[in-house]
């Protein structure tokens, strides 16, 4: 049933019975009552783009995903968890999470151009955040309310979470360094990916603070998916000198590192170390266990929800300061990063 008919029905005009259902106040309270208990009952359905085109909102919120990093298209169970910290933190605001994806070769900033022009949601969640990222452009520059996961490299004034990548490299090279590995490779996600570059600036702050030379050949910049973590792992293995440890920053590259190193006659944790990002649920069947981050990844969602809708309340106002923060990460240590110590002073790993 239409508005038209349950107006029909009620002997009202269309336009009370939309004041009533909108909960306006200049409705009687027996009016606005008689009207919900007709509506409950004779299954009215708003028209949402009636809606939409009258009231110049959508009630819904675009979350941006990408075929080219964003690891949900590899069925990685991150987006998904997050997702749902983000749909549960706007759901009492009477918001919708629209999961929006751009096709394979897209540029991002097209896809976004195409959205806004359309008016497909009242706000954006970006996730795999650009070194220089066009997006984050357009809609400071529109003033279309948006939070980032992730940063770029210019500090402009926009929300934003990203997790905590300094914390978790300056951990784990400390850890590495302190158990005596001198050559560590380091698995991390293409250059056109902004945390890559903190990644690895990162990985060289620590060598240089160790007193120890930065030899590139054992960066090396890829997917980061199981794939990417098995070649990556071959071709670091096939240095004159190869790594003694691995420091593997992709959901799922521990397990082609794992593969490739077994293929190799190597074993993790006993004949090199190992550490990986966050515990994966792909990675939590690894043997030995892998030693890594964790996080509660619906608490993010929530947290993205939260200033999102800020952001949204705010719009116009600009008197509210948007929320910038690192999202902390727990270490987890297991058995993936430990190693045969004769192992490593016979490789003159050792200082």
């Amino acid at each position: 049933m239409d508005i038209r008919a349950l107006a029909g029905r009620l002997g009202l005009s269309i336009g009370t019975v939309s004041r009533a259902l909108n909960d306006r106040k200049d409705v009687s309270p027996v009016t606005r009552q008689r009207v919900l208990e007709a509506a409950a009952a004779f299954g009215y359905t708003p028209n949402q783009f009636g809606r939409t085109l009258r009231i110049g909102r959508t009630a819904s919120i675009g979350f941006m995903l990408t075929l080219e990093h964003d690891s949900a298209v590899h069925g990685d169970p991150f987006f998904m968890a997050l997702m749902a910290g983000v749909q549960a933190g706007l759901v009492p605001h009477g918001l919708d999470l629209v999961i929006l994806l751009a096709r394979k070769g897209e540029d991002g900033e097209t896809f976004l151009r195409r959205h806004v022009a359309r008016g497909t949601v009242d706000g954006w969640v970006l996730s795999g955040t650009q070194y220089e990222d066009a997006r984050i452009t357009l809609l400071s520059e529109r003033g279309i309310p948006f939070v980032a996961l992730g940063r770029t490299a210019s500090v402009q004034d926009y929300a934003w979470i990203d997790l905590d990548f300094e914390g978790v490299v300056a951990e784990a090279m400390a850890l590495l360094l302190t158990n005596g590995h001198r050559r560590i490779g380091l698995v991390t996600p293409p250059v056109a990916i902004n945390n890559s570059h903190v990644v690895v600036a990162e990985y060289r702050a620590a060598l240089v603070k160790a007193g120890l030379s930065i030899d590139e050949a054992l960066i090396h910049r890829g997917d980061t998916d199981e794939h990417d973590g098995e070649a990556a792992t071959r071709e670091l293995m096939a240095l004159r000198h190869p790594p003694s440890a691995l420091l593997l920053m992709g959901e799922t590259a521990p397990v082609g590192a794992y593969r490739a190193l077994r293929g190799l006659g190597l074993e993790p944790g006993r004949d090199i170390a190992v550490i990986g990002l966050r515990d994966n649920p792909m990675c939590q069947a690894l043997s030995p266990d892998l030693t890594c981050f964790t996080l509660d990844l619906n608490a993010l969602g929530v947290a993205l929800a939260h200033e999102l809708v800020a952001v949204i309340a705010d719009k116009g106002g600009g008197t509210r300061q948007k929320l910038q923060m690192r999202w902390p990460l727990e270490f987890r240590l297991r058995r993936s990063h430990e190693v045969n110590r004769f192992i490593l002073d016979r490789a003159g790993d050792r200082p």
